[in-house]
């Protein structure tokens, strides 16, 4: 093959000439495969990243808003159900989810310039990186909160009457769980003011 015109051009011109080689059921079958083992590493190493243990591996991670979270019923509680750092930042659906890790894709940046890399400044930054996720969560209804907690399943039976009323009210207001449940998982940040005391 002659690649005079240049190699992204001779590339181009190899890809698509007709293989004298090879059939094109061989072809499509060796593609067939060859994309079947690319997607199945691909959505591993997805799910990977949604695992407690990859979220926390970072210190910045692990020395503030994990050990925060330790402390909450939503690591430790009576009947033992869980919900780790995906369930609450990573949507369920495919589409949703791959916009979601572009947008987390930040965070390498962060963590190579130490944006965030001691106490200090993770605190300094609190207010900005808490305020981004309320937004984040409130532009999409609270949908990760949604996974486990729907307005409809809650019983007014079983719930205290007060917070059921609350909860009821809050629903036929259009909110979502962000616009009162700050802080469920992690600190507040000390500028935070809460609208209702002011």
């Amino acid at each position: 093959m002659d690649c005079k015109p240049g190699f992204f051009k001779c590339a181009w011109n190899f890809l698509k000439s007709p293989s004298t080689k090879y059939s094109l059921l061989g072809l499509l079958t060796v593609g067939f495969i060859s994309g079947i083992i690319f997607w199945g590493g691909f959505n591993t190493a997805m799910e990977q990243t949604n695992k407690l243990e990859f979220c926390i591996s970072c210190h910045e991670m692990y020395d503030n808003v994990y050990q925060e979270y330790k402390t909450t019923i939503h690591y430790s509680n009576r009947t033992g159900v869980r919900a780790i750092c995906s369930d609450c930042h990573v949507p369920r659906d495919w589409g949703h989810k791959m916009i979601r890790k572009l947008q987390a894709s930040k965070e390498i940046y962060g963590k190579l310039t130490g944006y965030v890399d001691t106490k200090e400044k993770f605190e300094a930054h609190r207010m900005e990186l808490a305020t981004h996720e309320w937004e984040r969560m409130k532009s999409v209804g609270s949908r990760e909160c949604r996974n486990c907690h729907d307005f409809d399943a809650m019983s007014g039976n079983i719930q205290k009457q007060t917070v059921y009323n609350k909860h009821m009210k809050a629903k036929a207001d259009g909110q979502t769980c962000i616009d009162c449940h700050k802080g469920i998982a992690h600190h507040l940040p000390k500028e935070y003011k809460d609208p209702d005391e002011e």
